[in-house]
């Protein structure tokens, strides 16, 4: 497995990364409707085509999941369902961590795996809304590094 920043944003890339945003976000997160996830998905590859820093954990040629970066906080991580549980996602984190200063994230609380993964990589609560940042029944909880 080979991590990298990438700094062209082509659509081939663009679009593997949103397959597997939505192939993560349909194992992950069972608490939003097939109709919700139809609905971000249309903001996905924009908001993956603009964040300040894209890393991307590939095999190969084949992108197994990213990250986006924005200052110090991590906006996003993804792994395709078939690379979880292999340490890719901890690799990845572990890379924000260490070459860019990650240190605050949001994440979902009806996300508990990835809560509880968060966790484990030395991120606390801080913070808890009742609703998404778009104003959704989806509560996040704000998470910093210890």
């Amino acid at each position: 497995m080979m991590i990298r920043t990438e700094t062209e944003r082509n659509p081939k890339l663009i679009e593997k990364l949103s397959t597997i945003w939505r192939r993560s976000v349909e194992k992950t997160h069972d608490f939003l409707t097939a109709e919700d996830i139809d609905g971000i998905s249309h903001y996905v590859p924009g908001l993956i085509g603009k964040v300040p820093v894209l890393v991307t954990a590939n095999d190969g040629a084949e992108p197994l999941g990213f990250m986006g970066i924005d200052g110090h906080r991590l906006e996003m991580l993804f792994l395709d369902p078939d690379a979880m549980g292999k340490g890719i996602g901890k690799a990845l984190l572990r890379c924000g961590i260490d070459e860019c200063g990650v240190n605050e994230l949001t994440v979902n609380e009806d996300n508990p795996n990835a809560a509880g993964f968060y966790r484990h990589m030395g991120f606390a609560e801080y913070r808890r809304t009742d609703t998404d940042e778009d104003g959704r029944p989806f509560p996040l909880l704000y998470m910093r590094r210890a």
